[in-house]
């Protein structure tokens, strides 16, 4: 019975460095599964994917040509990874400011944040009022203090200063 153990971690150790190595199929699965969970950016799958690969070797022409067929194939896409984000950090009451600093994070461009922040149908200023409202009441500030605190909660969210401003006066 120990034979068969040490045999099996002799055959185990034995494998070369070429078996370890990714193959464009593995690194597909991969991001495959990442991608199942929930959207990604190309940069985040890239970054994640390089982690996985980190102390492999150089395979950053493999990562690129699955990261290209991934986008070829409409499993990844930038474009529907930023609506997917915008929607999700609206309905957490957060503001445009910080949406776009966040999805610089991600490694998306800005001119496509600019045209997806643009097309949305989403009015800054009523999302502004309503975190106020979710945060403070329908109540307006009590007192300068006050005013200022809601307004570096709503600043701290990313919302703008007029839209701010909007906000608290409505309140």
């Amino acid at each position: 019975m120990n034979e068969s153990r040490l045999s099996r971690d002799a055959v185990a150790g034995a494998k070369s460095d070429s078996d370890r190595s990714p193959t464009h199929a593995s690194l597909r699965i991969a991001a495959m599964n990442l991608l199942a969970r929930r959207e990604h950016s190309r940069a985040e799958l890239a970054e994640k994917l390089g982690r996985k690969l980190s102390g492999q070797g150089d395979y950053a022409e493999l990562l690129n040509e699955v990261l290209d067929r991934l986008s070829e194939d409409g499993l990844q896409c930038d474009r529907r990874f930023t609506e997917a984000f915008l929607r999700s950090r609206c309905n957490k009451g957060q503001g445009p400011r910080r949406i776009i600093q966040e999805l610089g994070r991600c490694g998306v461009e800005s001119a496509l944040v600019n045209e997806v922040l643009s097309n949305s149908e989403i009015d800054w200023y009523e999302q502004a009022r309503l975190v106020a409202i979710k945060k403070y009441g329908e109540e307006p500030p009590k007192d300068m203090r006050d005013r200022a605190r809601r307004m570096r909660f709503l600043q701290y969210r990313g919302f703008q200063a007029d839209q701010i401003g909007q906000a608290i006066e409505s309140a």
